[in-house]
């Protein structure tokens, strides 16, 4: 099961606003049909929390590359 949030709701959880949002990280970083859905026959955006969450956790490890080709996860 999905939950589905509108620009506000989704900017209040992760602190930016819904036009920073629907104007930045929207076809930037979240994907249609990934991480939003547009409503059939409406303009209006639904993001799906779970996968922005999810990406969110996977992406938080820094990594250093190093230069025989490894990397340092610090």
């Amino acid at each position: 099961m999905n939950t589905f949030m509108t620009a506000k709701q989704l900017g209040q959880m992760l602190n930016y606003t819904p036009r920073h949002i629907n104007e930045y990280l929207k076809d930037r970083i979240f994907f249609e049909g990934e991480h939003y859905i547009r409503l059939p026959g409406s303009r209006k955006i639904l993001y799906i929390w779970e996968t922005i969450a999810a990406d969110l956790v996977s992406n938080s490890t820094a990594t250093i590359p190093m230069a025989n080709g490894g990397a340092c996860h610090g």
